[in-house]
């Protein structure tokens, strides 16, 4: 039989989530503003984060009722190869989540430019509603990137290149029964699978995590 991986999660550094971000996250970033990190080792060794800010949508929670500081996003899960499943380092991390944060809906978005579907958020019963509207995207830096996160570095824009992008797929997680009662008349089919569940978290998985760095904010992991 094979053999249960020992995970372990905690809050993650600074340090820590920007090393997984860059090596194990398609955008190869971490984003800015107030973000709380949370880490993942499995069998002592650093796996990854998942990540959870305001992200670049000041209005992503109108259409659910909510003020900004009620709900935020899924805004990475940059993990390297594991045995554990996406779904489970996810729901553990939303537990964290929960107990420090007084929220009640967690947002996520899953790009079908970058060949994603949403995948990870299926296999965990998010309940999907739809595509997004289409943004502005800024090429800055030799990237694409959404118009809010230039703003935000405080850019002009004047000689920028801009386009339009389509809308993402949108899932969310109720972290509250008046959340998921409010929501469940959004619920819509699952847009189909375009690549492996495991695919929407990860994107250069050929490193391994190790040594640099493992540390976390608190003396001792969390056993799973």
């Amino acid at each position: 039989m094979p053999v249960r991986p020992d995970l372990h999660i905690d809050w993650a550094t600074h340090k820590a989530a920007t090393f997984a971000c860059e090596r194990w996250h398609y955008s190869k970033c971490l984003p800015v503003g107030k973000l709380i990190k949370i880490g993942a080792w499995e069998d002592e060794k650093f796996i990854g984060c998942v990540i959870f800010g305001r992200g670049a949508n000041r209005n992503m929670l109108n259409p659910y009722g909510l003020e900004q500081t009620q709900g935020c996003e899924l805004v990475r899960i940059a993990l390297t190869e594991h045995k554990a499943p996406v779904s489970k380092i996810m729901a553990h991390a939303l537990r964290m989540l929960k107990q420090r944060e007084q929220i009640e809906l967690v947002v996520s978005y899953a790009d079908p430019e970058a060949g994603h579907h949403g995948g990870v958020y299926q296999a965990a019963n998010w309940t999907y509603v739809g595509t997004s509207a289409k943004s502005v995207k800024v090429f800055w830096k030799g990237k694409w990137r959404h118009k809010k996160t230039v703003d935000d570095a405080g850019i002009c824009q004047k000689n920028l290149k801009k386009r339009t992008a389509e809308g993402k797929h949108t899932y969310l997680m109720p972290l509250t029964k008046r959340m998921k009662s409010k929501i469940q008349g959004l619920a819509r089919p699952y847009p189909k699978r375009v690549q492996s569940i495991e695919s929407d978290a990860s994107g250069n998985q050929s490193e391994e995590g190790g040594a640099i760095p493992t540390c976390t904010l608190q003396h001792g992991l969390l056993p799973i």
